[in-house]
């Protein structure tokens, strides 16, 4: 219970910077820290269910395992490959040149991904209850 208990807490804190981020219009901070709560929260509902947690940090990789346990998780894969295409561009500088459309996520995609962690963590919340 512990260790499922941890992700959920660090989950927590990534979800306040996405927060504090898209408040001060650092908008791949937010696309950034909305992924890693979202990955957070997943590691903790596998730990909930007694799975171990595998060491990626790719959603829908994730989220295959979830949804072994729960058939209900597939209605966030879209969800979780959207934010999975934020990982990597918005954490490196030199990240694979295009891997974003626009380069660096503008407001509009802060915002739904602010959106999505928020769905996420409403889904998982009641899950593990």
């Amino acid at each position: 219970m512990k260790e499922q208990n941890n992700w959920f807490s660090f989950a927590g804190e990534d979800i306040k910077m996405a927060e504090a981020a898209f408040k001060e219009k650092i908008f791949n901070q937010t696309c950034f820290h909305s992924q890693q709560a979202v990955e957070k929260m997943l590691k903790g509902f596998l730990k909930a269910k007694g799975i171990n947690v595998p060491k990626t940090h790719f959603l829908v990789e994730l989220l295959k395992i979830c949804i072994e346990k729960d058939k209900d998780f597939q209605a966030l894969q879209s969800d979780c490959s959207i934010l999975d295409d934020y990982y990597i561009p918005t954490r490196y500088p030199d990240a694979i040149p295009g891997s974003l459309p626009a380069n660096l996520p503008q407001e509009k995609d802060a915002e739904e991904a602010l959106s999505i962690l928020k769905r996420i963590s409403k889904f998982i919340k009641n899950k593990v209850k």
